[in-house]
């Protein structure tokens, strides 16, 4: 589904159901951004027998984080792949000098960026052939032990400032939006986390859309952060240094019964 750049956040329901395997995807439109949400263990469950290395039985084992891992490789891989015109098998995938993952420009000459984040079986995927974006998501349910404080050593004093006059009901719901987007406007810069929270204040009010206030030597008026709920149960955020005319969001399922394998 498609969204304008106003201030709604994507919601389960926004994010439009695409089955594996993925053929011939269209690279986002100029200052269009593409998400992808995928359920690890629901697309590890189309990988049983690979996984497992023996056939399914009747009480299918947890899946482990090494076969989550796994998941979450494979099927980066194959999206990447989709939109590149290639296997996935073929996508090489390297890393930044600040670690951030890039595709590898001594391989694919095409330009296409792309953010991922994770958290237990959510992984988000962001894409964009013009823009470098970031991408975060979150268990809705994370709350900190001690909110405030990572608040007051790591965030701009102007959210400190503001976490710490909330009622402690909404302290920990706003520190975790406040830590989602401010995760996503990290990635966005492809610079490590350290020492960079605190050069930009978010909005931290629950009322207000998401919005980034301030921006030490950056205008904070060419930046895009919106929220995202990309699956029940999990808090995103999307950002960028531009702004987008489109979101166009997208879930991953596995391949209908029956289906060519992916690969």
């Amino acid at each position: 589904m498609s969204h304008s750049s106003d201030t709604a956040a994507a919601v389960p329901a926004d994010f439009e159901p695409r089955r594996a395997p993925l053929r011939g995807l269209q690279s986002p439109e100029p200052d269009d951004i593409h998400l992808w949400y995928l359920d690890l263990e629901e697309l590890a469950g189309s990988l049983r027998l690979a996984l497992d290395g023996d056939a399914p039985s009747a009480e299918a084992r947890p899946f482990t984080g090494g076969q989550l891992t796994f998941t979450r490789r494979f099927f980066l891989r194959l999206l990447l792949g989709a939109y590149l015109g290639v296997p996935g098998k073929s996508i090489r995938i390297t890393r930044n000098r600040r670690g951030k993952p890039v595709l590898d420009p001594s391989v694919h000459g095409r330009d296409l960026h792309f953010s991922i984040a994770k958290s237990g079986r959510g992984f988000l995927v962001g894409v964009s052939s013009t823009a470098y974006l970031g991408v975060d998501i979150e268990p809705e349910d994370r709350r900190p032990r001690n909110a405030l404080g990572i608040a007051q050593r790591y965030f701009s004093p102007a959210e400190a400032r503001a976490l710490e006059a909330m009622a402690p009901e909404q302290q920990s719901e706003a520190f975790l939006r406040a830590w989602s987007c401010k995760e996503a406007v990290v990635k966005s810069l492809g610079l490590g986390i350290a020492n960079q929270l605190c050069r930009f204040t978010v909005e931290t009010n629950l009322e207000r859309p998401a919005a980034i206030l301030e921006f030490e030597e950056d205008d904070p008026r060419q930046w895009c952060l919106r929220l995202l709920r990309p699956a029940e149960g999990f808090l995103g955020a999307v950002a960028t240094r531009s702004q987008p005319h489109n979101l166009h969001a997208f879930r991953l399922l596995p391949a209908a019964p029956g289906a060519e394998s992916p690969a």
